[in-house]
């Protein structure tokens, strides 16, 4: 496969540049050469993926960043077995090429959303044809903004905490991007969101976007005022992106029988003390999962799934119910590093985006 038949760039109206010109097979990538802080990351020239079977080539208009990336760039968190080493778990784009044995309906042209184990910080990015949305009408940064954190909610709440209609739910880091996904999704399911975060800034958003109550971990005790909202009760699920350092406020805030879903350790990975006979007490369910190692077939049920249930509200004309990707702030590839340190700084409210524009060497931005 080449590229080499294209030959001039044209810029349109929102910024975002359509490829023409191409040089040799490689493109510009976000790159690290040692793990280290956001200090070490450059944007670098590398070679266009070669497509798999079942696989598309992705003109990549817009992609993120996630924790995933700054924990790969502090080499504490290896890409999957044959995933690219390439920062991005999600990007938005065009379809440049159709690869070998696909059966899907995409062809070359078509403007989706990719969910990735890795690739998406760059101009091309390969993608399983099954883990493709549509955008429908929504802009690139927007597009960019769902796959990875909108289906790692989806998968939360519904593939590994099994929520019902009427939960309560305890959302932790109620205003990073996860949480502001999580927190829609569990309205539209007809649940009860509630919220933790480290700012009133956060809270303010996350109630926002429909919490019921939001609670800063640190200015008062969490368990103490979650027992307090919910008249004693606690909480049927908790989504836990913190781990050791909130674990015995969990089991205090958790009702009888509650589904404890467990997806990060940004407060640590130890625990000490009686936590499994508190766990066993009250029959908590202890669930703990990822989703970038999951097995393709895991992904594209995820996909399907979140594209018939939850992905039309995003457009939704009812009035009834719509879903908004939150975005904080975009970033041109060029400054991924100032985007990571962003991050790190720890006062998002939502997603970061990276706007990719395709361009030749010799153009500046």
């Amino acid at each position: 496969m080449t590229l080499s038949n294209l030959s001039t760039y044209s810029t349109h109206d929102d910024g975002y540049q359509s490829l023409q010109p191409d040089q040799g097979n490689s493109m510009r990538a976000a790159q690290f050469d040692n793990p280290g802080d956001p200090s070490v990351l450059y944007v670098g020239r590398v070679a266009i993926p070669v497509l798999k079977t079942r696989e598309v080539l992705l003109q990549v208009k817009a992609s993120a960043i996630n924790r995933a990336d700054t924990l790969q760039r502090r080499g504490r968190y290896d890409p999957p077995p044959g995933a690219s080493s390439i920062l991005g778990l999600e990007a938005a784009g065009i379809i440049h090429t159709v690869g070998p044995n696909c059966q899907s309906k995409w062809k070359a042209g078509d403007r989706v959303m990719a969910l990735l184990p890795g690739g998406g910080n760059a101009e091309y990015t390969a993608v399983h044809e099954d883990h493709l949305m549509p955008i429908g009408k929504l802009k690139w940064d927007e597009a960019a903004a769902i796959p990875e954190v909108w289906l790692t909610a989806y998968q939360l709440l519904h593939f590994v905490g099994h929520m019902k209609r009427n939960d309560t739910v305890l959302i932790h880091s109620g205003g990073s991007g996860i949480g502001t996904a999580a927190v829609q999704l569990v309205k539209l399911a007809g649940g009860h969101p509630i919220v933790t975060a480290g700012s009133e800034t956060k809270l303010a958003k996350a109630i926002s976007l429909g919490a019921e109550a939001g609670f800063n971990y640190k200015q008062e005790d969490f368990a103490h005022a979650v027992l307090r909202h919910t008249k004693g009760k606690g909480v049927n699920i908790i989504l836990d992106c913190v781990g050791g350092s909130h674990a015995d406020k969990n089991l205090q805030a958790i009702a009888l029988d509650g589904q404890w879903v467990l997806y990060g350790l940004l407060g640590g990975g130890t625990v000490e003390g009686p936590f499994l006979a508190k766990l066993l007490k009250k029959r908590v369910k202890l669930s703990a999962t990822t989703l970038r190692a999951r097995s393709t077939e895991y992904k594209t049920e995820l996909v399907k799934e979140f594209s018939r249930k939850a992905l039309p509200f995003f457009e939704s004309t009812t009035g009834l119910v719509k879903l908004k990707a939150i975005i904080d702030k975009v970033f041109l590839l060029e400054k991924i590093g100032e985007a990571h340190q962003y991050m790190e700084d720890n006062k998002t409210v939502g997603k970061v985006v990276i706007k990719v524009c395709h361009i030749d060497s010799h153009v500046e931005l």
